[in-house]
């Protein structure tokens, strides 16, 4: 092979390669997913809790094999903080909450040993806007199932765990046994 065939084989050898890797990181790149994307048909979206980690506190709960943290925006902390909903008032507009659910796993190399959160379940939020969601108490709701192998989220269906209607109301059937307490069920944990 002549000089000219050997460079014309090993350029088509290293755009080969250069494809094959772009090929296998490009498909990461569009794998990856960015959950504030996400949205259930004709509700609430990710977006709409974006920053919900950093979030304080309210509570925790365990629901039946699930553990939860509760948390909530700087709007519902004052509103928790101010007596709400044990005052008889409700919560302002623009109060928001999420809570994510994990399944828990017994930390072996801890003294206990305790039990702390493992893979992730999904996550469910609930916001309170009176004018958009005046035919559900004020709130409207939302459910993420998480898929820890892909690493994304999905509106929660009928055929989740718990079955979830996919819509702005899915938790208000659950949420109307609190009525009184202006539909949320989560104590304030004290400090």
């Amino acid at each position: 092979m002549n000089r000219k065939g050997r460079k014309r084989m090993l350029m088509t050898g290293l755009t080969t390669a250069v494809l094959a890797v772009s090929g296998v990181f490009g498909a990461r790149a569009i794998s990856a997913q960015d959950k504030y994307t996400v949205k259930v048909p004709g509700g609430l979206a990710f977006s709409d809790f974006r920053g919900y980690e950093n979030w304080q506190l309210v509570s925790i709960s365990q629901n039946g094999k699930l553990m939860a943290a509760i948390l909530g925006n700087p709007t519902i902390i004052d509103a928790f903080r101010a007596g709400v909903p044990g005052n008889g008032k409700p919560f302002p507009d623009g109060s928001k909450m999420a809570k994510v659910h994990w399944i828990p796993k017994q930390n072996e190399s801890a003294p206990g040993p305790p039990t702390v959160p493992d893979v992730q379940h999904d996550a469910d939020f609930m916001m309170k806007d009176s004018k958009r969601f005046q035919d559900s108490g004020g709130w409207g709701w939302a459910s993420f199932q998480h898929d820890a192998a892909s690493d994304t989220f999905t509106p929660t269906t009928m055929a989740g765990h718990p079955p979830q209607g996919n819509d702005a109301k899915c938790g208000f059937a659950c949420h109307t046994k609190a009525k009184a307490r202006d539909y949320v069920f989560t104590e304030y944990a004290k400090r």
